[in-house]
This record gives C-alpha cells, sequence and structure tokens, in this order.
C-alpha cells in the first residue's frame, strides 16, 4: 500500500481515514484494470422500450434518455440536444413588412424554422417577393447554405440581363440572410443532479455550491460534452482530467451518438470519481447505441 501511495495511486485523506485511490489509480484501473459489466437484457429492453417510446418528441426524447442515465446509475444523466452537422435549405419564403423590411423565413433539414428580418432600399410588392422565392425554392432547394451562399453570388453575375431589377435586388438581400444563419451550439437536459448530494465526497456545501453552479451557467458543461462530441466511443474524463476546477472530485463518461453518419449530440454521467466504472461505462454506451437505433427509423 505505501508503494502505491508512493506512486501516488491512493492517499489519505485524512491522518486517521485509510488510503482511497486518486484519480491517478482510478485512470489506471479504468484504462487497464476494471472489468466492464454489460447490463442485464431485461435492462437493455427496458431503455430501448423508453427510447423508442420518445422518438418523435425530441423534447421528450432528450429529457427521457437523461433520466434514464441517471434511473440506472444513480448519479446525474445529462444529454445534449440533438443537432444536424448540416444545414440543408428546404424552403424559403419572403413577406413583406413596413419600412423596406422583409421577413424572410427559411425551412432548414426539413423542419427547422429560421426567420430573419431582411432590410433593403426599397419596398417590393408580395408578388415580386413571390417571384424571387420561387426562383431560390427552384434551383437552391435541398443544397447545404453554404453552398447556396456561394451559388447565388454566382448565379446573380450570370442571369443579371435576364432578370429583373427587383428579383435581383431580392435575392441579393437573401443570400445575406442566409449567411447570418447562425450555427447554435446546442444545449443539455439534466436529470438526477440530487443523486450526487448522497456522496460523502461531494456533500459538502461548497462542492455542491460549485457543481451547481456550474450545472446552471452550462458553459463548462457544453465545453466538455463539445470536447467528446467526435470521440471514438465512451471517453471516461477523471478528476481534473475535465479541465474545470469544479469537477476536480468527479468524474463524467460521455459517449456521442449518432444520426446515420452524423454526430447528432452526447450523452452520459457525472458522478463521484469513485462511481462504479464496470456498470457506468457499458451503461452509458449502450444507451448512446440505442438511441442511434431509434433516431434512425
Amino acid at each position: 500500500m505505501s508503494d502505491l501511495e508512493d506512486m501516488g495511486m491512493v492517499s489519505a485523506p485524512h491522518t486517521s481515514a485509510g488510503r482511497v485511490p486518486t484519480p491517478k489509480g482510478y485512470r489506471l484501473f479504468v484504462d487497464t484494470l476494471v472489468r466492464y459489466r454489460q447490463p442485464k437484457d431485461g435492462d437493455i429492453d427496458e431503455l430501448r422500450s423508453q427510447i423508442q417510446r420518445k422518438v418523435d418528441d425530441e423534447g421528450a426524447l432528450v429529457s427521457s434518455v437523461s433520466n434514464l442515465l441517471s434511473e440506472f446509475t444513480n448519479l446525474a444523466g445529462v444529454v445534449t440536444v440533438p443537432h444536424a452537422q448540416h444545414a440543408a435549405l428546404r424552403q424559403i419564403e419572403f413577406l413583406p413588412l413596413s419600412e423596406n423590411r422583409i421577413l424572410a423565413i427559411l425551412v432548414i433539414n426539413d423542419r427547422e424554422v429560421q426567420n430573419r428580418i431582411l432590410h433593403t432600399d426599397k419596398d417590393y410588392t408580395a408578388s415580386e417577393l413571390q417571384e424571387a422565392a420561387n426562383f431560390i425554392n427552384e434551383h437552391y432547394a435541398g443544397k447545404e447554405l453554404s453552398q447556396v451562399r456561394e451559388r447565388i453570388v454566382e448565379d446573380l453575375d450570370q442571369t443579371r440581363d435576364s432578370m429583373n431589377q427587383a428579383m435581383h435586388d431580392i435575392i441579393a438581400v437573401s443570400q445575406s440572410a442566409m449567411k447570418e444563419v447562425p450555427q447554435s451550439r446546442g444545449e443539455f437536459v439534466l436529470a438526477g443532479e440530487t443523486n450526487l448530494m448522497g456522496f460523502a465526497e461531494l456533500s459538502d456545501v461548497d462542492t455542491l455550491r460549485r457543481l451547481f453552479d456550474a450545472f446552471s451557467r452550462k458553459r463548462h458543461i457544453l465545453d466538455l460534452l463539445d470536447r467528446s462530441i467526435h470521440a471514438n466511443g465512451v471517453q471516461v474524463f477523471i478528476g481534473a482530467e475535465s479541465g474545470y476546477e469544479m469537477l476536480d472530485d468527479c468524474s463524467v463518461v460521455t459517449a456521442p451518438y449518432h444520426l446515420d453518419d452524423d454526430t447528432a449530440g452526447v450523452l452520459g454521467v457525472i458522478g463521484p470519481t469513485r462511481m462504479a466504472y464496470d456498470r457506468v461505462v457499458p451503461i452509458v454506451d449502450i444507451t448512446a447505441r440505442l438511441l442511434r437505433a431509434a433516431l434512425k427509423h
């Protein structure tokens, strides 16, 4: 035991306390010694059933999965809201507003709607706006927004002589509107955070205050989850490996989940460094796989 202590694998938190693994010791355990236990068939069936039941409602699905992770691990479950890696224009419509303004309504990736206010040099009629929208939908629907922006600039130069000035101006303005469509950083849903209060190493007031402050501010948690979005399988961040002081007493186990060939988001659990890695890691892994299978249908 003294050799392990000299190697930094275990430590005594107090002079009268027994030795406990350090984050370095847990890292060695996770990487080389742990024997993972796959969830029971009944648990897998329950996870699959609960996920498939909510798959048609994105908000309910994310909440359900975060709750399931919390329930099956007795830790805090976290799931980022699915987001597409590609943004394809499906349809655009223009509505005239007052004071030389146009409302551009963009439908992206089949169901996401983005509204933009466009400022123009003059007012345009509803028929002129409809004509411009028809042109864009006919020539660019289904293409990535980045491609649409490039193509509009090129095509306007080539079709200037065959297109009336109003239509040319409206389409030119629409190009700038699509350029401003933001790439959402995403959100996450957290469930079971009160479970963390049951662990002695996380139960003091200062530690809990830092944790719950991080949960409410979201930025640090999102940063950590973003680091996992392109990972190949499960990632385990132990203690200071997260890079955030408020998580020094925690471990975070994450896995990306996919929709076809795109990464849709990240799910995982947050708990103490002494969590049951042999159970938790397989649960996170199988939940990500089940969520991917459900999203494909």
